[in-house]
């Protein structure tokens, strides 16, 4: 199972509206995707999930893909997220 390393350094952390976008961009895959932060994880396709963790400036989330494309998943949502996050890397 593919994941990414993030670092969030967006100053309001990954707040509504790229929370948002990177849902309707989840939503567009038959993987099973989450975001994990904080020893919690979220479905990356449910708005209020991932809302719920959270997620603050300069905090490490990882996104996990489980399914038929997972890379591919997950290579589109590191996109989304560029304007929000750090780097990427390979958490494996």
């Amino acid at each position: 199972m593919p994941d990414l390393r993030l670092t969030v350094i967006d100053p309001s952390g990954l707040h509504a509206r790229p929370a948002a976008r990177f849902v309707q961009a989840a939503s567009r895959f038959a993987s099973r995707i989450a975001i994990q932060y904080d020893g919690r994880e979220a479905d990356a396709k449910s708005l209020i999930a991932l809302l719920g963790l959270t997620i603050r400036p300069s905090s490490e989330i990882t996104l996990t893909a489980d399914g038929p494309d997972a890379d591919e998943a997950l290579s589109a949502l590191a996109a989304e997220l560029t304007p929000y996050v750090a780097a990427a890397e390979p958490a494996g």
